[in-house]
């Protein structure tokens, strides 16, 4: 039994881990051209390199198919039900950050809190027929952060592309969506809610808890110490 670490394919992602674990003395690298999802670990023996896109990686960490995954805390916490119990978070690696917001158009004057967001979806069916639309891909975040603060009287709409165009495309009001600087929202005259994020987020290692363990521990014990991480993760 091989320990397989999966970790985003391609792009900055992909870069910045790779350099995260050349930096501890474990270098990655893809290997065959670009159409080919291969590539090899060094300095840790019975180790492989399982490259995927970050959106696969918390699925393939729940199903026990990878023992350690790269991918971005929202994406575990928004795909796995109760993430804590099947996955175990080893280390923030301290890129990827970005903060998952609320936003409404800039030309909402009067909209500037999640109160006014409230009051505002409170009368908002009465005129026009239906509940205000959020758009987002975040549901189980979104939904569980908007009943925290007693918003109500909403409906949550998918959107799985160009969230902030929804609102100028006319299916949707508001939009709940991942943002590291906030540009593009700004360029699409959307404003960000005064109110704590609903999630800040950051590229993480996790490990699985129904991988098979059995073989693997000495290899993940040499791969934590070289990392310098805690080598007693409780899987």
């Amino acid at each position: 039994m091989r320990l397989k670490i999966g970790v985003p394919s391609k792009g900055r992602l992909m870069e910045q881990c790779f350099d995260w674990f050349a930096s501890r003395g474990v270098p990655m690298r893809r290997t065959g051209d670009t159409r080919e999802y291969s590539g090899e670990i060094n300095g840790v023996e019975g180790a492989d390199l399982v490259l995927l896109s970050a959106g696969e990686v918390p699925r393939e960490l729940a199903a026990g198919r990878l023992h350690l995954g790269v991918t971005g805390s929202d994406l575990v916490r928004e795909q796995l039900a109760d993430w804590s119990a099947q996955v175990v978070e080893l280390a923030p690696m301290g890129f990827g950050h970005a903060d998952l917001v609320v936003a409404v158009p800039a030309a909402w004057v009067d909209v500037d809190t999640l109160d006014d967001l409230d009051a505002v979806a409170a009368g908002f069916r009465g005129g026009h027929g239906f509940r205000l639309r959020i758009a987002t891909k975040y549901h189980r975040l979104v939904r569980d952060y908007l009943r925290r603060h007693g918003v109500a009287d909403y409906q949550l709409v998918d959107s799985q592309g160009a969230t902030e165009g929804t609102i100028r495309n006319l299916t949707a009001e508001a939009v709940a969506d991942i943002t590291s600087t906030g540009a593009t929202l700004r360029a699409n005259h959307l404003k960000v809610l005064a109110a704590p994020p609903v999630l800040q987020s950051q590229a993480t290692l996790f490990a699985a808890r129904s991988a098979d363990w059995s073989g693997c521990r000495p290899v993940l014990e040499r791969l934590l110490s070289r990392l310098g991480l805690p080598g007693d993760p409780s899987l």
